[in-house]
């Protein structure tokens, strides 16, 4: 029996979906929380935090075994660059094909809540880019991706959905920038004028700052699991790094 990953176009339907999805939780828990809260700023973060918590564990959970549930296309980057030291992970093929994914899934996650709640299309004028805003940037993306490749090195995948559905929630909090840490997810946000959104002038500084992250939490996971990060080729699928994924077995 050999086994086989899910084919790449099942995989990048769910890459799609999942980062669809994650987008309409954040936008539409954040348009839900200014009509519920119109007056309290803090209440609204909650309210947005906790729906993003609690969906991202979901969606993590349903899409992991498709996809491994990147749903962020630095958490690919990395599993493409260290696949690249032992043979393994994402090709360059899988690697664009699921940031395209993930891309138009994020857009059309917005456009999916806005929809939902009425409020129109249309592109955000909410400016984020501060100095400190970018730092919070590189903090939580660096986070992220130490966590997600560390629970990798260390064979705890299956603890992915509750640890990373938390980190993202108390990084809401602990960041500046209330933890975007995703090119796609940024992207996304754009189109939608709301609590959640971030205009398009602000959205290369955010991403420029998430790709810093993505290679200081890579730097930190080299230096803390440098023996995790050298598997042997083939003993941990590029999809795996988020949550394990089912295989399809052919005699």
């Amino acid at each position: 029996m050999t086994s086989h990953p899910p084919l790449l176009w099942r995989r990048a339907l769910a890459e799609a979906l999942g980062t669809c999805l994650l987008v309409a939780i954040v936008v539409g828990s954040g348009i839900a929380a200014q009509q519920l809260s119109p007056s309290d700023v803090g209440l609204q973060l909650l309210q947005n935090s906790t729906a993003t918590v609690l969906g991202l564990t979901v969606l993590i959970v349903i899409f992991g075994p498709v996809s491994g549930a990147h749903f962020n296309p630095v958490i690919s980057l990395v599993d493409w660059v260290l696949g690249r030291r032992n043979g393994s992970g994402l090709s360059p093929t899988e690697l664009c094909t699921y940031v395209v994914a993930q891309t138009a899934g994020a857009i059309g996650g917005s456009v999916l809540a806005n929809t939902m709640f009425e409020v129109g299309t249309s592109i955000s004028g909410k400016e984020r880019a501060t100095p400190g805003h970018l730092l919070g940037e590189v903090v939580a993306t660096a986070g992220l991706v130490l966590l997600v490749f560390s629970l990798a090195a260390t064979r705890r995948g299956a603890l992915a959905a509750p640890a990373v559905g938390a980190y993202i929630g108390a990084a809401y909090w602990f960041t500046s920038s209330t933890s975007f840490a995703n090119p796609a997810v940024t992207v996304g946000r754009i189109f939608s004028d709301t609590f959640a959104g971030i205009a398009p002038s602000s959205t290369p500084g955010f991403v420029l700052a998430q790709l810093m992250g993505a290679a200081l939490g890579l730097g930190l996971l080299l230096l803390l699991f440098p023996m995790g990060s050298q598997v042997p080729a083939g003993s941990r699928a590029a999809d795996d790094v988020v949550a394990p994924r089912a295989t399809d077995k052919h005699a």
